[in-house]
């Protein structure tokens, strides 16, 4: 568990812990609660901090057998805990400071999920290999199966799908069940029917076109305990025989154990590299071990920042919200590829509603950030022009110690965008700087209530007596460096009436538009009105 994790979760503060004692769960202890059986358990000691409260339970712990404890960090390294815990074989960790409790719980039963399933291969199949799987039960049931996760994407299919009808041919081609398809199956109730059951449920054809509809199917969900992971679809031409029916619920037990293994593996992987880097962005004591892990010590870098103009609105409902969740994940490994394609040293990560990318450059480019937007504009326009998917690009960070900064500035520049005031999908934040300040000195009036004063403040209540359009004729102006000509055809008057409103602003808003100072005031607050 501490080479999987390292240190940038946790820490031995002390005891053995280079033993072989299996971690077999892990329980939150409570000491309001009646004690939990914690054999092979590692436990989280949420909320404690006293000594004699850690001496007794690290005694309690040690006639259950447990694995181990741990602590929030700091977590004194007093010698009454050193000897408890010599005496009871239980090692002491401590949780760093910034980590959740959630994330490493999270982390830990991947491990023990991935352990559960085994290194050594499911079935006689090595473990994640669900093509292989596929076939065997193809083979078993005489027909083409595949096997699809909960959002009817394919993730393995069988041979012989040159029997199967159109639509499966449709489904296999794009990897993903269509959408027509899909309304079909969701109209008749089929998903509803196909998660309730234990057993294989019939799905009556699908129409395919005016002329021509599927053959028949048999699904049967794929479950780890009360976890939906996916589903198997069988095409059949005649009602499949008992006996089969049987050998279908017997391999979906070993498909789920494929689907753990493969899943278990990734979220580990996703959530480590997550964590590495978030630690690496936020800069701090773990940094630099960090950055050695990701392979990023040594090298100027730069920091990107990946969001949906959409992703700070919460949608409704659990479904929808891990849908989000699911696109952003996706977009977070899309992007870890391309980057590693071009860039050897890069890491990509979801961090919160934000994809982080890094990518080292040579010492010899001058130009980094601007290297990097290029092989960023590839990537966007890769993922179907999705003008949704806004990019920030930091500033150049000599080393990993300055990656924090970079990280800041990429963040600056992707809320100039999320903002919308670049009509750009990518910008690098020395071309929006000044945006960026604008944006903040918005945020900081905001946040204390500032309103707009003087002569803007004058123009802004008769334009909203009487509708005349002052303070839209005293932008234009601004805009337009006091040309008349371009002024007014911004505003779409005549220069004459143009100019009339120009005398009436001077004197209502008692500006005197000869004074850079009024003038560079107005323009301020009008920035910060748009």
């Amino acid at each position: 568990m501490l080479e999987d994790l390292g240190t940038t979760l946790l820490e031995l503060v002390c005891g053995n812990a280079e033993g072989q004692q299996q971690i077999e769960t892990v329980i939150i202890h409570d000491s309001l609660d009646e004690a939990i059986p914690s054999h092979g358990a590692l436990v989280l000691g949420v909320g404690m901090s006293e000594t004699e409260e850690i001496v007794e339970l690290l005694a309690t712990l040690a006639t259950q057998d447990a694995a181990g404890l741990v602590l929030r960090a700091p977590v004194s390294a007093a010698p009454a805990i050193i000897r408890a815990s010599e005496e009871s074989g239980i090692p002491v960790l401590a949780l760093t400071r910034g980590a959740s409790w959630a994330q490493l719980t999270s982390m830990l039963r991947s491990l023990i999920a991935e352990g559960d399933v085994g290194e050594s291969g499911l079935g006689g199949m090595p473990a994640g290999d669900l093509f292989s799987l596929v076939n065997a039960i193809s083979t078993l049931l005489n027909a083409p199966v595949t096997i699809e996760d909960r959002n009817s994407r394919v993730v393995a299919f069988s041979g012989k799908q040159d029997e199967a009808d159109p639509a499966r041919v449709e489904t296999i081609l794009g990897r993903q069940v269509p959408q027509r398809y899909l309304r079909q199956l969701e109209q008749r109730g089929v998903f509803r029917e196909l998660y309730r059951s234990t057993d294989p449920i019939q799905v009556a054809a699908v129409d395919v076109d005016a002329h021509v509809a599927s053959y028949p199917r048999v699904a049967l969900a794929v479950r780890a305990g009360d976890e939906i992971l996916g589903s198997i679809w069988v095409s059949v031409r005649e009602p499949m025989p008992e006996d089969r029916i049987g050998a279908l619920k017997d391999a979906a037990k070993l498909v789920a154990l494929h689907m753990l293994r493969i899943r278990a593996g990734a979220d580990v992987e996703r959530r480590l590299r997550a964590d590495l880097l978030a630690t690496l962005l936020e800069g701090g004591t773990g940094a630099a071990d960090a950055a050695s892990r990701l392979r990023l010590t040594g090298h100027r870098c730069v920091v990107l920042a990946l969001a949906a103009a959409d992703s700070e609105e919460d949608e409704e409902g659990g479904a929808a919200r891990a849908r989000l969740l699911t696109a952003r994940q996706r977009i977070a490994d899309a992007l870890s590829m391309h980057l590693g394609a071009v860039y050897p040293r890069s890491a990509a990560a979801l961090i919160g509603n934000i994809v982080y990318g890094v990518v080292c450059v040579r010492a010899d480019q001058a130009d980094a950030d601007r290297r990097a937007a290029r092989v960023a504009k590839e990537f966007l326009a890769r993922t179907g022009g999705d003008r949704r998917l806004l990019l920030g690009i930091g500033t150049i960070a000599e080393d990993h110690a300055a990656l924090p900064t970079s990280r800041v500035s990429a963040d600056r520049a992707l809320r100039v965008l999320q903002l919308g005031r670049s009509h750009a999908q990518l910008v690098i934040f020395d071309d929006v700087q000044v945006e960026s300040l604008l944006v903040e000195l918005g945020d900081l009036a905001a946040a204390r209530g500032d309103r707009p004063s003087g002569p803007v403040a004058r123009l802004l209540e008769y334009d909203r007596a009487r509708n005349a359009h002052l303070v839209e004729t005293l932008r234009a102006w601004l805009d337009a460096f006091g040309d008349i000509g371009v002024a007014s055809a911004l505003v779409y008057t005549h220069p004459n009436t143009f100019r009339y409103r120009l005398r009436r602003l001077s004197a209502i808003g008692e500006i005197d538009l000869n004074d850079p100072e009024a003038r560079f005031a107005a323009m301020i607050q009008l920035r910060l009105l748009s």
